[in-house]
């Protein structure tokens, strides 16, 4: 019976978790594409190649973290307990996805400063 319920919570986390990277990767990005151009000085094709390249990161990292937490040691017996280790573990996923996103805007912010300062120098 317990089989049962662990795969069910893999059934329901894998998608949350891979649906929850993707909305979050895509809102990010698009929208970070305003920082790059910024931060490459209006060079459109440098800043997309770029922000291309923090979105395939930014997928790598969250959803490799997202399969290294799939794993649960708590025994799963019943539909409440299966209701609370997915709370759990998608919950903290959401916060960890949260502090990326915050960790990528200051990335951007940083970039945009810099890219300001040397257009001072110059």
């Amino acid at each position: 019976m317990e089989t049962q319920f662990v795969l069910v919570a893999y059934y329901v986390y894998l998608p949350v978790t891979i649906l929850l990277t993707l909305y979050v990767a895509h809102v990010l990005f698009k929208q970070g594409r305003i920082f790059m151009l910024d931060i490459f000085k209006g060079r459109a094709e440098i800043a997309d190649a770029t922000n291309h390249l923090f979105k395939v990161g930014f997928y790598l990292l969250n959803i490799g973290f997202a399969l290294m937490m799939m794993e649960t040691r708590q025994d799963i017996l019943s539909s409440q307990a299966l209701v609370e280790v997915l709370s759990n573990k998608i919950g903290w996923f959401s916060v960890y996805l949260g502090i990326m996103l915050f960790f990528n805007l200051y990335l951007f912010f940083r970039g945009k400063k810099k890219s300001s300062q040397s257009a001072q120098m110059a």
